[in-house]
């Protein structure tokens, strides 16, 4: 596996969120040469197009740090059968002036944990049309939708269920071969 650096989008602004959680974990499943940073999302002001010509400094560096990254992994909440508000504020202000996506042409991936039996299907699912619209390829199959549960994780993060640990790490070697295939050389 070539060197890539993953920019880890978590659409929950918890402390004790279950998806930052699962992003970690999914930090220790990677290919061998792969850095990752948390793009945060909490200190965006909301979305308003007025801003357009000149962004805060939070919206400024939130596109930089996309624009350094190989590619994005998405890993989400589901609120009221859809995507997190300020995950839809952060996709909006990094696709925005029209023309200037900073999203376009990365790849992406996403999952999601939630105590809901679907986990996140529908956050998923309305996240992978605007992605779609936002024209990243992203890892279609397998998907991903976890539910948390008491020992979910262990007391280091690390998923503690072995066969939920290969069947996430199934996911992402999927993921690596998707960012090979896809991120620009």
């Amino acid at each position: 596996m070539s060197q890539r650096h993953i920019g880890i989008v978590v659409g929950s602004l918890r402390r004790e969120s279950f998806n930052r959680r699962l992003a970690q974990a999914i930090t220790g499943l990677a290919p061998e040469g792969w850095s990752f940073e948390f793009l945060e999302i909490g200190t965006l002001p909301p979305y308003n197009q007025d801003d357009d010509a000149a962004p805060a400094e939070a919206v400024r560096h939130f596109k930089e740090r996309i624009a350094a990254s190989s590619a994005i992994l998405f890993v989400t909440a589901e609120y009221n059968r859809s995507m997190p508000g300020v995950l839809k504020n952060a996709i909006d202000h990094a696709s925005r002036p029209y023309g200037k996506s900073a999203w376009a042409g990365k790849p992406a991936g996403v999952v999601g944990i939630s105590i809901g039996a679907i986990g996140t299907a529908l956050a998923q699912q309305h996240l992978r049309t605007v992605l779609a619209y936002l024209d990243m390829p992203t890892l279609g199959q397998p998907e991903v939708y976890l539910q948390a549960r008491d020992g979910f994780f262990d007391a280091s993060g690390v998923i503690a269920d072995a066969g939920t640990q290969r069947f996430v790490q199934s996911w992402v070697d999927a993921f690596a071969a998707w960012v090979e295939r896809h991120a620009a050389r």
